[in-house]
């Protein structure tokens, strides 16, 4: 019996990295996974192949959560294929990072569609189904970036900042209804994104974090696990930040 035995988790963006991760470990505590991609049609249908080995019913759907009829459609399907839905973790997100001065308004609208909209489509789509079971946990992945800022990065850390405050607002809204919503702030996390960086920079950036090590993929899985399940059914309107030490 895992943590999260019969419950259905809706995981937005998880062909790869963080998601990817996500859908893995619940997967394995005994959800059944609705997961999303965009672009990356192959690795999502790998990742379904891939599932099916932990017994439970796993589905992925193309699908772009920026969009408020998607996001409607996505989990109107969801209730359909899966007969319900019960955790929903808002991982989906994109970077285009360069500084101020060069950043175009396109750079910066996409990244709060993309990052910060998303959240709000998908949390306003499912609230429905939430409020008619009286539960829910909505868990939203922001960043260590929108908690302290980051130069070059101000559209990322615009949107990802949104998402506390959206976050903050959802669990006071939704409170008395037995609906959670908590947020997570990842920190350096190293996954096929970070892989491509030059091997120095990574290194001092290991270095100035206390545990010495970047974070992995299942670190911030850990971390959701925890929030999805019963064991933290008094923890509503946080920030995890799972970050190595970098904030303290």
């Amino acid at each position: 019996m895992g943590l999260l035995s019969g419950k259905t988790a809706i995981i937005t963006g998880a062909s790869k990295g963080i998601g990817k991760g996500i859908a893995e470990t619940f997967a394995k505590q005994g959800a059944n996974v609705a997961f999303t991609f965009l672009s990356s049609v192959e690795k999502g249908q790998a990742l379904e192949q891939e599932l099916q080995q932990y017994g439970t019913q796993v589905k992925g759907y193309r699908s772009d959560a920026s969009k408020m009829d998607d996001a409607e459609a996505l989990v109107a399907q969801v209730v359909e294929d899966f007969g319900g839905v019960h955790i929903v973790v808002n991982n989906a997100g994109i970077t285009k990072d360069t500084l101020l001065m060069r950043m175009t308004e396109e750079d910066f609208n996409r990244v709060i569609e993309v990052n910060l909209n998303s959240v709000f489509n998908m949390t306003k789509a499912v609230q429905r189904t939430f409020l008619k079971q009286r539960s829910g946990s909505i868990i939203n992945i922001s960043s260590v970036v929108g908690v302290k800022g980051n130069a070059g990065q101000a559209n990322y850390a615009a949107s990802k900042a949104g998402i506390i405050g959206f976050t903050k607002s959802v669990a006071l809204e939704l409170g008395s209804r037995n609906i959670r919503c908590n947020a997570i702030a990842p920190g350096f996390i190293e996954t096929e994104m970070t892989a491509v960086l030059d091997e120095k920079t990574v290194q001092q950036w290991r270095d100035g974090i206390p545990l010495k090590r970047g974070g992995s993929a299942e670190d911030v899985a850990n971390a959701c696990l925890f929030l999805a399940s019963d064991m933290s059914g008094y923890i509503t309107g946080q920030v995890m930040n799972v970050c190595g030490g970098m904030l303290t």
